[in-house]
C-alpha cells in the first residue's frame, strides 16, 4: 500500500465521523424549523440540545477553561439584570415569565433562562466574529476589543427581536404587563437585551485579553459554519406557523387586540431582513475568507 493510500485509509474514520455529525445537525435543524416555534416539552428538548451543542462547540473552539469563564460571565450578568428588570421594570419593561414555572428559580427568574442566553449568545458571538473577519480570534488588533462585543450584541438582539412578539403575545411564555407597540412588546425590551448582551460579551473579551488567550484553540471553518446554521435556523423556525396560516386574534396583557396572521407574517418579514440576512452575510464572508 502506498503512502497516499495509507493516509487515505487513516482519514476514513474521521471523514465518516464528520459526515455523521453533519447528518445529525441537518436532522436537528429540520426538527427546529418544524417544532421549535411552539413552546412544548419537545421544543424544550430541542432547546436543551441546542444549549449542549453551544457548550460543546465553545469547548472545541476555546477550551474548557475559557468556556467555563464564558458561561459564568453570561449567567452572572443575565440573571442579575433579568432579576433587576423583572422586579423593577427597568431595562426590559414590566414583565414576568410564565414558562419554566416547574423549574428552580434564580431569584424570580426560571433557571432555564440563563442557559438560553448562553446558548444563543455563544452562536451570536461566533456569527459576529465571522462578519468582522475573525475579530473574535484577534481581539488585540485595532478596535476588535470594542467592535466584537458591540456587533455580537446586535446579532444577539436580532434573535430576540424576531421571537419576542409571537412567543410573548401568542404563546405567552413571558408577558409584558403594559403591552407594547411591537405586538405587545415594548421598545425598551430590545434596548435592555442590547445592553445585557453587550455587557457579558465585553466582559468576556476583556477576560480573554487579560489572560493573553485572545485566539481560539481552533479556527475550523466547519465549526464556524455550524454556528451560523444554529443561529439562522432558530429564526427560520418562524416560517412554520406562518405557512400554517393561523387565524384569529390575540390580546396582549394591556388588552390590545392583534391579528395572529399579521403577527406571524411580520415576524417572518423581520426574520428575513435581520437574522437571515446576517446569517447569509456571515456565510458569504466565511466562504470568501480563507483565514476564518
Amino acid at each position: 500500500m502506498s503512502a497516499v493510500e495509507t493516509s487515505s485509509a487513516r482519514n476514513l474514520p474521521s471523514l465518516w465521523r464528520e459526515r455523521v455529525a453533519w447528518l445529525l445537525l441537518a436532522v436537528y435543524l429540520a426538527l427546529v424549523v418544524r417544532y421549535a416555534w411552539n413552546p412544548t416539552p419537545f421544543a424544550e428538548l430541542l432547546a436543551a440540545i441546542g444549549i449542549a451543542s453551544a457548550l460543546a462547540h465553545c469547548t472545541l473552539t476555546y477550551g474548557w477553561k475559557n468556556t467555563l469563564a464564558f458561561v459564568a460571565i453570561c449567567l452572572v450578568v443575565t440573571f442579575a439584570l433579568e432579576n433587576v428588570g423583572s422586579l423593577t421594570g427597568a431595562l426590559f419593561g414590566r414583565y414576568h415569565f410564565e414558562i419554566g414555572a416547574q423549574f428552580p428559580h434564580v431569584g424570580v427568574i426560571p433557571i432555564i433562562v440563563g442557559p438560553l442566553w448562553f446558548g444563543m449568545g455563544y452562536f451570536a458571538w461566533t456569527v459576529a466574529g465571522t462578519l468582522l473577519g475573525g475579530a473574535d480570534r484577534n481581539l488585540n488588533r485595532q478596535l476588535n476589543i470594542l467592535a466584537q462585543p458591540v456587533v455580537a450584541a446586535f446579532v444577539m438582539t436580532q434573535w430576540d427581536f424576531v421571537m419576542d412578539a409571537p412567543t410573548s403575545t401568542i404563546s405567552r411564555a413571558w408577558i409584558w404587563l403594559d403591552g407594547g407597540a411591537d405586538f405587545g412588546v415594548p421598545l425598551m425590551n430590545y434596548v435592555g437585551w442590547l445592553l445585557t448582551s453587550w455587557t457579558f460579551y465585553q466582559l468576556f473579551a476583556l477576560y480573554l485579553i487579560s489572560t493573553g488567550e485572545v485566539r481560539p484553540i481552533r479556527r475550523n471553518r466547519g465549526l464556524r459554519l455550524a454556528a451560523i446554521l444554529f443561529y439562522a435556523f432558530s429564526g427560520l423556525t418562524h416560517l412554520t406557523p406562518w405557512l400554517m396560516g393561523q387565524s384569529g386574534e390575540v390580546a396582549d396583557a394591556s388588552g390590545h387586540i392583534w391579528r395572529i396572521q399579521d403577527l406571524r407574517e411580520t415576524t417572518v418579514a423581520v426574520m428575513l431582513f435581520t437574522m437571515f440576512f446576517t446569517s447569509m452575510l456571515a456565510a458569504l464572508r466565511l466562504a470568501r475568507d480563507e483565514g476564518s
